[in-house]
Parts: C-alpha cells; structure tokens; sequence
C-alpha cells in the first residue's frame, strides 16, 4: 500500500517536534507542535526570517554563521541554544531547544532545509539572566567544547572564552566546569 501526500502531511502535522521548512533562513511552512512551543499563528511565522525566534539579532547571525561553519558532509546540523518565544501568556519568555536539521544542499546551507525544534524547558531552566555570548558559551560547554575550540567555533580568543566562563561560574556558583555543566543541565 502507497502512502499518498496527504499520509506525509499528517505525519509533518502530527510530529512529536517542532518541524519547519525553511528557504534563505524564512519559514516556509512548518506543523502545529512548532507553533504551540513558540505561541504564534501560521500566520505570524510563515514568511518570517527565523530571526523571531532568537532572543537577540546578533544570536541569530552568530548561529547562522556556526551552522555553515559546522554542517558535516552530509548537510547535518544539531545544538542547543536558548530561543524566544513569539507570542501567548509567555510572549518573549527565553527557553532552551534542542534544534536540529539538514541543509538539502550542504554547499548552500541556507538555501533550503528541513529542522526540528524540542522544547526543553521541562528537562533544563534558564535560572540566571545571561547574556547572548554566555547563552552561546554555555551551550558549547554542555557539548563538551573546551575554551580553544569555542572561541573557534565563535570567533574569539581562548582567554575570552576563559572570561565567559568564569562569569557563568559565579552566577551559578559552580566551582568547577564539570560542575558549571552539572548545573547548567539541572537548572
């Protein structure tokens, strides 16, 4: 028995993520969880830049450029960072997504793409008001990164990665980064 497109409609529709297709960072459609996770209409996000999910525009930049700069051969991509809701009761509320997709030509990365959102607000709080660049930091050290290869990754110096996350470390009151970590993930 074939599947016919309606079959693949509902399966996009009813996936347990947030799932859009994207073309030159805009949204071109995406299924209803994406819109419950960031409280928007269709029509709010349909056409729109991925730019209204990102708390801040130099977030938005910043992770475009680490995703050319990180897709494998394939066209893959996958992090967590933290994203803005759009609308509803927790219109601008900050929260951390597990993100991940596939550039369909990894040449092109922008270019056209498919990629899922998860929520993960109920496993992981953001307890501490961060900036942009330690949200960034963070993520990458919950990947495991050490300072040489996020500032790398995000264009700065070791040392000032070293800064960062001595910041993080006193708003978490963490003594070690195993433990920063620890209490990233658990906060």
């Amino acid at each position: 028995m074939a599947l016919t497109p309606d079959d693949y409609r509902t399966a996009f529709e009813h996936a347990p993520v947030g799932l859009v297709l994207s073309r030159n960072r805009l949204m071109l459609d995406c299924n209803q969880q994406l819109l419950e996770m960031f409280g928007a209409s269709k029509e709010q996000v349909i056409g729109q830049s991925f730019e209204i999910l990102y708390p801040t525009h130099d977030e938005f930049e910043r992770t475009g450029q680490r995703i050319v700069a990180s897709l494998d051969a394939s066209g893959w991509y996958a992090d967590e960072r933290v994203m803005k809701r759009v609308d509803g009761p927790h219109r601008g509320q900050l929260f951390w997504c597990h993100v991940s997709g596939r550039a369909l030509d990894p040449k092109q990365p922008h270019a056209a793409g498919v990629w899922s959102f998860e929520d993960l607000s109920s496993r992981r709080q953001l307890k501490a008001e961060l900036t942009a660049r330690e949200r960034e930091i963070a993520a990458l050290l919950i990947d495991g990164l050490t300072s040489k290869l996020i500032g790398k990754r995000l264009g700065i110096s070791p040392r000032t990665v070293d800064v960062y996350r001595a910041r993080l470390m006193r708003k978490y009151a963490a003594s070690t980064t195993p433990d920063l970590v620890h209490k990233l993930l658990s906060a």
